[in-house]
């Protein structure tokens, strides 16, 4: 009998029996997952061949398994394969980043960190693409009801999403990009999503132009990306 039959229990819980496997067969599987995610490259050259629109609908229904604040799922995907749409985008994230770029509201820090990217207010590849696909994070719910919820732990909720989102696309063949044009209040416009919304990543999504090309950049290596605590004896500071 199930345990909310026994107490009557309003928020049951069910069994969970998550897959194992071998030792060896967890190396292989985790070895073949990195290396198809290190594969991985943001891209800013796109081809405008078709993509199908159930691709972008299973990227989303793999977001939507994230791990969320109090399951509240604090995201909602807006998906674009609209050409005017896609216009309209494009020419308010230019309008932006040409402040950002060419009229200096961007600190020379960060211009710098950006170098390397070769990034421009030039967003073209926002015509080209066939989606283009927004997370927008829901800062609060409104019940049936009329009654406003907060919702917790949004940024990282929906972050966790998106980077679900980041991993189906590529395991599917498509590329992307995770475009953060600051300000971004003309999306919820565009989008014409609610107030209890905001707008937190723009991804175009498509195939990878046959020409495309990405800065020849280098991962950190494990051993600066992990740290070990407290750390084996000998190694590190305050070592004996």
């Amino acid at each position: 009998m199930a345990r909310a039959a026994i107490t009557n229990d309003p928020y049951p819980f069910i069994p969970y029996r998550p897959a194992r496997y071998p030792e060896r067969e967890m190396l292989q599987r985790g070895r073949e997952f990195s290396a198809l995610l290190d594969r991985r490259r943001s891209v800013r050259a796109f081809s405008d061949e078709a993509v199908p629109r159930e691709c972008i609908e299973l990227a989303i229904k793999c977001a939507n398994t994230a791990p969320s604040g109090a399951h509240l799922q604090p995201w909602k995907f807006a998906v674009i394969g609209d050409a005017e749409t896609k216009h309209r985008i494009r020419v308010a994230a230019e309008v932006e980043e040409q402040e950002n770029y060419e009229g200096g509201r961007l600190p020379p820090d960060w211009r710098a960190a950006l170098a390397p990217l070769r990034t421009s207010s030039d967003k073209g590849y926002l015509d080209v693409v066939p989606w283009i696909v927004v997370c927008f994070a829901e800062k609060y719910i409104v019940t049936p009801e009329g009654e406003r919820r907060k919702t917790y732990y949004v940024n990282e909720s929906a972050g966790i999403a998106c980077g679900f989102f980041i991993a189906a696309l590529h395991h599917m063949g498509l590329s992307t990009l995770t475009h953060t044009p600051n300000p971004m209040a003309f999306l919820t416009e565009i989008c014409q999503r609610p107030a209890t919304e905001r707008p937190y990543i723009l991804f175009p999504v498509g195939f990878a132009a046959a020409d495309a090309e990405v800065p020849d950049l280098q991962r950190k290596p494990l051993d600066e990306a992990m740290v070990e605590v407290p750390m084996p004896r000998g190694e590190g500071h305050g070592s004996d």
